[in-house]
């Protein structure tokens, strides 16, 4: 089989290689020709562990190729995946359209004979009709079912672990118009190798599909939100968070995942999820009430986070120095996007300290957009003269520092941990102040 990726962002570039190490022949398009040029030499344009070499293997084997070319990329090819940037649209947090719209006209103008165009990026309910309706509209010699179907693929793909994430998926869905039988068709035979691992793949309408990954998402944030209140209400009744996260983890109705106390969720798609959902409800007269809440709690918890190191100072920073671990919104990625840290650092810089940070693959991406602080060279580098380590994402690295090397670069003995990576007790063994999340603070006996 033949398919086109447009967009070779987070979801395009991988979801791109991935089909074709199953053995489907890839072309993945982009406008930016920069940015095709890097790709074409090896540099992909994201961190992802393990995707600069899946995605050398199959440009090697002849399955991948990249171009700017859309119209020749579209020609002859089974199915034709839009899998361009969704992002918050400013004033109203709808999802913006516009580059999804552009690509189905785009594609339109060019397809020479039958195609499914698969929505892959995430898109409000009623999206896929909206891309029908444009297609018929640039193409009017174009009949649904018979020359295309419009189709909803939702992507799943955790940053940090997509590749997996894509080749051993919990579920596929797949949405189709009714009547859209060759569609379905064709997505089935590009999911083959999944099928032969047993991977369900559940097909939906094609409405159900879009909510479906809404749904998904808000849910995820919604628990990520809950097991931060229940942190909060931990650390005034003297109860640890941890254990209540394990203690309610262990109903299988629950489930251990997404409960990890910590300064807020951001990324790609929690922030923007929510809000285009908690949109698309008001819209239709059904407001999403919980959405709301944990929209709104999330953004204060960012907030209260550097307040939390502010308390650690015994209230103020000012002419303090901070050691800060860790910039992009989660581990494995290099992701900025809507991450704590960019809210945190700014919010102590105002107040007057001056900060010093690191991260393994984030510094690029937080130079454009953290301008007031410092960059280190490693994590150690960031305590030279510190008054406090802050640790704000938890990179691997950073899980087991030489506490000794940590006491010669750093005079103060405070330790802020955002993300409870250690045990308070080792902490305090060692001669440092330690405010945890959700957990009483702990001091050197």
């Amino acid at each position: 089989m033949r398919i086109a990726v447009i967009g070779t962002g987070y979801v395009g570039l991988v979801s791109g290689a991935c089909f074709s190490e199953f053995g489907t022949s890839v072309v993945c398009v982009d406008k930016d020709a920069g940015k095709i040029e890097r790709i074409n030499r090896g540099e992909m344009p994201i961190y992802e562990p393990g995707l600069d070499q899946l995605v050398a293997n199959n440009v090697r084997a002849g399955r991948l190729s990249f171009s700017t070319d859309l119209a020749a990329s579209v020609k002859g090819v089974d199915a034709v995946f839009i899998a361009v940037g969704t992002p918050s649209r400013r004033g109203d947090g709808h999802a913006d359209l516009s580059y999804v719209f552009a690509a189905a006209e785009e594609v339109a103008r060019a397809l020479d004979g039958y195609a499914a165009i698969v929505t892959k990026s995430t898109v409000p309910v009623g999206t896929g009709r909206q891309v029908a309706e444009i297609v018929r509209k640039a193409r009017p010699d174009l009949e649904l079912g018979r020359d295309f179907d419009v189709v909803s693929n939702p992507e799943f793909l955790r940053e940090g672990s997509a590749i997996e994430d894509f080749m051993r998926p919990d579920r596929v869905v797949i949405g189709t118009l009714d009547g859209a039988d060759r569609g379905r068709e064709v997505m089935r035979e590009l999911y083959r190798p999944l099928s032969l691992i047993e991977k369900p793949i559940l097909y939906t309408a094609l409405e159900t599909a879009e909510v479906i990954k809404y749904a998904a998402n808000c849910f995820l944030a919604t628990k990520i939100t809950f097991i931060n209140e229940m942190a909060n209400l931990c650390e005034q009744v003297g109860a640890d968070v941890q254990d209540v996260a394990k203690g309610i983890g262990l109903d299988n109705r629950i489930g251990k995942k997404f409960l990890h106390a910590g300064p807020g969720y951001g990324g790609s798609c929690f922030p923007k999820d929510c809000l285009a959902l908690v949109k698309t409800a008001r819209d239709v007269g059904a407001p999403i009430r919980i959405i709301e809440t944990v929209v709104e709690v999330n953004e204060q918890r960012k907030v209260d986070m550097a307040e939390r190191v502010v308390a650690a100072l015994g209230g103020s920073v000012a002419g303090k120095r901070i050691a800060l671990l860790g910039l992009t919104f989660k581990p494995n990625t290099d992701d900025m996007r809507d991450s704590p840290s960019l809210v945190i650092a700014p919010a102590l810089a105002e107040k007057g300290a001056q900060i010093r940070a690191f991260d393994p693959e984030g510094m690029h991406e937080a130079q454009k957009q953290l301008g007031m602080i410092e960059y280190a060279k490693d994590a150690y580098d960031t305590m030279n003269g510190a008054d406090v380590l802050v640790l704000v994402t938890e990179w691997n690295e950073f899980r087991s520092l030489d506490w000794e090397r940590v006491r010669q670069q750093m005079p103060g003995r405070v330790v802020v941990d955002l993300r409870n990576i250690y045990d308070p007790a080792l902490i305090t063994r060692e001669g440092f102040a330690y405010h945890s999340i959700g957990r009483a603070p702990a001091f050197p006996a």
